[in-house]
């Protein structure tokens, strides 16, 4: 079951811990996805890892997995929620992870009060 995590706490975790809880928050996000999909190949570490052997590739490429693997749950758990992999793909490129963060764990938290 996903949790509903408060995503202010979630930033100020991340400033305090420099950046070691948004780390936390990157794997647990994935796991979650890919949870509700029951995707057996995407797991939170293999994408963690993957995006320090691509020297951050991957974690480009992981803001449009993530809104796609979001979008193709809602209809299967009967959530609304729209496909926002190209919002978050350009937030990230642009340096704006974080603000992409908060708009994936929004969308996850639409599932955990379901």
């Amino acid at each position: 079951m996903n949790k509903n995590r408060n995503i202010v706490a979630c930033i100020i975790f991340t400033i305090i811990t420099c950046g070691l809880y948004g780390i936390y928050w990157f794997i647990t996000m994935s796991d979650d996805a890919a949870r509700l999909n029951e995707d057996l190949n995407f797991s939170g570490v293999k994408a963690f890892i993957f995006t320090i052997i691509t020297c951050g590739i991957y974690g480009i490429y992981w803001y449009y997995k993530m809104g796609k693997e979001i979008s193709e749950a809602g209809p299967k758990r009967g959530v609304q929620v729209s496909d926002n992999s190209i919002v978050y793909l350009i937030l990230g490129i642009f340096g704006f992870g974080i603000i992409s963060y908060c708009l994936i764990q929004n969308d996850l938290n639409k599932f955990a009060n379901q």
